[in-house]
């Protein structure tokens, strides 16, 4: 996100890579920035119950990619010194958002504000609800509502899960002190299992860590 100056406004950036690499091909700037931003999740279960019984065992199944609504507000009156054309900015939301003829598919969007963490998403819904018009049917105040999925790639919501469950292959950047004992007991509770780890790695003497070295720990029965 660009510097915005003494008041920094919620910034839509749009992407044509699913990879969100290099630069933004466009960006929707906030004209009020919004006075509430909801964040939803939710988590799939699977529900397994035994013949006879009167309750179910809830086993983990998947977290659904979470939804965050943001209420942009319009204001082509002038009221707070900042008049807008709204039928423009609402057209600038919905090409920066919407569908992309060069991807055939809507862009991919960044959110960022402030201390907020820039959020990878698509749109999933928008409305728009004009508020007030001009004698000659032109309106003057509008309000968005939308609604956007996360769309991280797989390395990242691992990263941001922080998943420390021995059934997952981790990678370890080794820092001074570390032992390969000591890291196998972080990672599956038994530092017993460094031979194995070592010999994953092509290691011949697991005594021999170098700070900076990276260590895969694959999944491995106790």
């Amino acid at each position: 996100m660009t510097d915005r100056g003494e008041l920094e406004r919620l910034v839509i950036e749009a992407y044509e890579a699913a990879d969100y690499s290099g630069k933004a091909a466009d960006e929707f700037e906030a004209y009020v920035n919004p006075s509430e931003i909801t964040l939803a999740y939710e988590f799939e279960y699977d529900a397994s119950q035994g013949a006879g019984t009167t309750n179910s065992r809830m086993n983990f199944k998947k977290a659904k990619p979470g939804d965050m609504t943001l209420t942009l507000f319009l204001d082509g009156t002038g009221a707070n010194g900042r008049p807008c054309d709204v039928q423009q900015r609402v057209a600038k939301f919905q090409a920066v958002t919407g569908y992309n003829g060069n991807i055939h598919r809507p862009n991919y969007l960044k959110i960022g504000w402030g201390t907020l963490m820039i959020r990878r998403c698509v749109l999933k819904s928008a409305s728009i609800a004009y508020k007030l018009f001009k004698p000659d049917g032109v309106p003057l105040r509008a309000v968005i509502t939308a609604v956007f999925s996360d769309n991280s790639d797989d390395q990242t919501r691992v990263a941001l899960a922080q998943d420390q469950s021995p059934d997952l292959t981790h990678v370890r950047l080794v820092k001074a002190g570390d032992s390969l004992p000591r890291l196998c007991h972080e990672i599956y509770g038994d530092p017993g299992l460094y031979i194995r780890v070592a010999r994953a790695n092509g290691l011949d003497d697991f005594r021999g860590l170098v700070p900076g070295m990276r260590l895969r720990f694959p999944p491995l029965e106790k």
